[in-house]
């Protein structure tokens, strides 16, 4: 398993991110304000330029309002479904 930031795996755990945050209409600045951290971060992680960790994907979720289970649960199911597309 790669652990690249550049895995299909990855790609699609960023984009559910991203979208959580078009859906939430917030900002880069409004989810780096919410989390202390500085706008790049936000920036860094959406861009593929940095690697979250799962401490760092509960609260950038929370962030978002939205619960952490309800983003894995639809980053688990895109993943399965691509897995079962490549049998």
């Amino acid at each position: 398993m790669p652990r690249s930031l550049h895995s299909e795996d990855y790609r699609k755990l960023i984009a559910i991110l991203l979208d959580a945050r078009k859906r939430a209409d917030l900002t880069q600045q409004q989810v780096a304000d919410r989390l202390e951290r500085p706008q790049s971060f936000i920036a860094k992680v959406e861009g593929g330029e940095r690697r979250i960790d799962l401490v760092e994907f509960v609260a950038l979720s929370r962030a978002l309002d939205t619960d952490p289970r309800t983003l894995l649960d639809t980053l688990l199911k895109a993943t399965s479904a691509a897995k079962k597309s490549k049998r």
